[in-house]
């Protein structure tokens, strides 16, 4: 394909098979424009939403908490729990995930705003040796995954103290109009692939499954047992506001003491590495799709935004990238090495790709039936 971009936002052919219509929107602007229309931000929008509060709070009753939240300490999980007190008198457990490379910033953040609001906070800490194993094996694997352990790994802590806890509701603080849904090339989410790339390249054993420490196994029959047999379903509570990241940060700051971990993605240091490996080796910009959808949300201007992705993101600190390599416990020869190696894609490993397409019609009616989220589906059927 010769090389294009949208005219309303900034996806460009760089995206494996983005599409184009005959005004030159691509199929990135469509979903957007999709889901717009699933989570209108109307009089009706604002009924589903206290419609799904209300069921959040009676299946919570006589329960210590009704939700599990994940929180990063970055902008996004900090203004949705925020929202979750304040506004809609939810009681949430909040749930962090650290992997090792957490910002000492975005640590702090999360301390602070829980004290502030009363709530819980559990932070569930993995086997560092697997943890840094699976780092090394991604990268050995030459795949832009690079934080698929992480990403898997969250899912587990939060399917996992959900079920701990009894809880039939896990909250997200993601949304589309700020930040998109990741072309599937770039970031892939399936337990086989983990476990395969593991069983090639891994060193450290994976600890097995339990239902309250799932660690890194999320397959489908675990996605199975929390989905369908404990029903536990994923609320994206974002995706029902008009959330305006501009108009947030002077609020967190007030109400909360936030502070900017730097960057968004930064409440995780091993971004910094993976964004200039993903620039360097595989000609990604994650930025493109995150800056695509703070344009078609009218939250930046496009000219704006063709800006910026001119220059080097400044996510990339060398001071952090050079702590990132000391922790894995690798030498920069040796991730050199691994740098070097011809570029490939989850498509080279055994994954549950396959399956998932023949499954369409079931993973439809489990994002309808708010068991997966809607994106879920989206991702992988619409983003390429």
């Amino acid at each position: 394909m010769s090389y294009q971009i949208c005219n309303r936002c900034i996806c460009d052919t760089s995206i494996e098979n983005i599409k184009f219509n005959s005004d030159g929107i691509c199929s990135f602007c469509e979903l957007h424009d999709e889901l717009e229309k699933i989570y209108p931000l109307n009089s009706e929008g604002e009924q589903k939403l206290n419609k799904i509060i209300a069921q959040i709070k009676a299946d919570g009753k006589d329960k210590k908490y009704d939700c599990v939240l994940g929180v990063s300490g970055g902008r996004d999980s900090m203004y949705t729990l925020h929202n979750l007190v304040t506004k809609f008198k939810l009681r949430p457990l909040a749930v962090h995930f650290n992997d090792g490379f957490g910002n000492p910033i975005a640590g702090e953040n999360m301390r602070k705003a829980t004290k502030k609001l009363g709530v819980d906070l559990i932070t569930i800490t993995s086997d560092w040796r697997e943890s840094k194993d699976l780092k090394i094996a991604f990268l050995k694997a030459s795949t832009p995954d690079m934080e698929e352990g992480t990403d898997i790994g969250i899912a587990t802590a939060l399917y996992g103290a959900a079920n701990k806890y009894n809880l039939k509701y896990i909250v997200i603080g993601q949304s589309f109009r700020t930040e998109g849904i990741a072309p599937l090339s770039w970031n892939f989410l399936d337990g086989k692939y983990l476990k395969n790339v593991h069983k090639k390249f891994g060193t450290v054993p994976l600890r097995k499954w339990t239902p309250d420490d799932p660690g890194f196994n999320l397959d489908i029959k675990e996605m199975l047992y929390y989905t369908v047999y404990k029903r536990i379903k994923t609320f994206p509570v974002l995706y029902y506001q008009n959330y305006v990241r501009e108009d947030v940060d002077s609020l967190l700051e007030k109400e909360l003491d936030w502070k900017n971990p730097g960057a968004h993605y930064f409440d995780d240091l091993y971004q910094s590495l993976m964004t200039k490996i993903l620039r360097e080796k595989f000609k990604i910009d994650r930025r493109i799709f995150n800056y695509s959808a703070l344009v078609r949300s009218g939250q930046m201007a496009r000219e704006s935004a063709l800006e910026k992705v001119k220059t080097k993101y400044s996510i990339e600190d060398p001071k952090t990238i050079d702590l990132c390599i000391k922790r894995l416990g690798i030498t920069e020869a040796e991730l050199n090495e691994y740098v070097a190696r011809k570029p490939l894609t989850f498509k080279d490993y055994k994954t549950n790709y396959r399956l998932i397409k023949l499954a369409r019609p079931a993973i439809w009616l489990f994002a309808y039936l708010n068991l997966l989220p809607k994106t879920a589906y989206h991702k992988y059927f619409k983003c390429g």
